[in-house]
């Protein structure tokens, strides 16, 4: 079955829509001046409260500060931007966290650069922002249906079963397709997506 994160949580009601829901894992955005950004000590509080796997999102993080930010969240995984992404995301996989490597997604994929014990993350490229920001990727880029990676970008409960049965991929992944305005989470959405995501496998 589709493994099904719902990224940019901010609040408790979030985060029981996505355990209510089925979902696998949830987004906590750590980069300040971004729009779903909460502080370190918020993460931690909705991290503690969350009944689904909290992955942190990081930005030019070096490999020790971001073991430890795993530590004081609680987080069960990390997605790592910027500057020391890929020496953190190895110091977190060896220290046993699950790793989503984002790759905004500019040309044809190749998932043998992504490192064993990692997951790819593909995202719609956008100058606008390194995530969240609705952008879709070229079909043609994405690597063969089975391929072990997590799909976002312009992905909503409209359309997510179509891009589960058409590319198959081992995930999906989303933010900005789940909200009713820009930060704020809608239930209903939060539901359908994960609903149409996993209903594929099901056949119903």
């Amino acid at each position: 079955m589709t493994w099904v994160k719902v990224c940019g949580m901010r609040t408790v009601v979030d985060l029981e829509a996505a355990a209510e829901a089925g979902a696998d894992g949830v987004g906590l955005n750590l980069i300040e001046g971004t729009t779903r950004y909460v502080e370190i000590d918020e993460a931690a509080r909705l991290a503690s409260q969350s009944r689904v796997p909290a992955v942190i999102l990081t930005l030019d993080t070096r490999p020790e500060e971001l073991v430890a930010l795993l530590d004081r969240v609680g987080a069960a995984g990390v997605q790592p931007y910027g500057d020391h992404a890929s020496e953190a995301a190895h110091a977190a996989a060896r220290a046993g966290a699950f790793v989503l490597r984002p790759h905004r997604v500019r040309g044809p994929v190749d998932l043998r650069t992504i490192p064993p014990g990692q997951t790819a993350l593909l995202d719609g490229y956008s100058p606008e922002g390194l995530g969240g920001t609705g952008k879709r990727i070229d079909p043609e880029w994405l690597p063969p249906p089975g391929s072990r990676y997590v799909l976002a970008g312009g992905l909503d409960p409209s359309n997510v079963a179509e891009a589960v049965s058409r590319y198959r991929p081992w995930g999906v992944d989303a933010s900005s397709g789940l909200e009713s305005a820009p930060g704020v989470k809608d239930p209903a959405r939060i539901h359908s997506f994960v609903r149409n995501a996993k209903r594929v496998e099901e056949g119903s």
